[in-house]
């Protein structure tokens, strides 16, 4: 069996935030510390939302419905040459799905309101996890390339390249 079966997402919800475009959108969640979303989960799911309250922050797994043709090497925003794209966060993927770290401010209904939010007004959404630091934080994790650019991060931006 090869593992090529087609897979199929259906979205559990739309991701608002104040960026109504790719371009000048904050690239990972801490260049957007302070910027405020909301999560809206589509009702029929609602019930999935309970016990989530208690944690402070949240992954957000949603599909780059903006992002442009897929592509093997990019040039990703905070490098000026061209990288594999399985060793970027590049939004132009064979599968174009991204996930970000929130803060969660609180959930009211079926709403998570949320902070330091890099994604783009309409997303929709896959799938959210609580961040969990003894699961997900590798505090001895490498960062390969982007060790000697890591400092531009605060003020990276989309600067429209993965869009067509």
């Amino acid at each position: 069996m090869s593992g090529r079966g087609e897979v199929i997402y259906v979205p559990i919800g739309v991701i608002r935030t104040p960026f109504l475009e790719p371009k000048g959108t904050p690239i990972q969640p801490p260049a957007a510390k302070g910027v405020e979303g909301r999560v809206i989960v589509f009702r029929e799911y609602a019930e999935g939302l309970a016990d989530l309250g208690g944690f402070s922050h949240v992954i957000l797994i949603y599909h780059f419905h903006l992002s442009g043709t897929p592509k093997l090497k990019v040039r990703p925003y905070m490098d000026d040459r061209k990288r594999g794209v399985f060793a970027t966060r590049a939004p132009a993927r064979p599968n174009p799905i991204g996930f970000s770290v929130v803060r969660l401010l609180g959930i009211k209904g079926n709403v998570l309101h949320v902070a330091d939010v890099d994604i783009v007004d309409g997303t929709p959404l896959l799938d959210i996890k609580p961040y969990v630091p003894e699961f997900d934080a590798v505090p001895e994790a490498r960062i390969g390339w982007l060790e000697k650019r890591i400092g531009r991060l605060p003020q990276a931006r989309d600067d429209g390249r993965f869009a067509d």
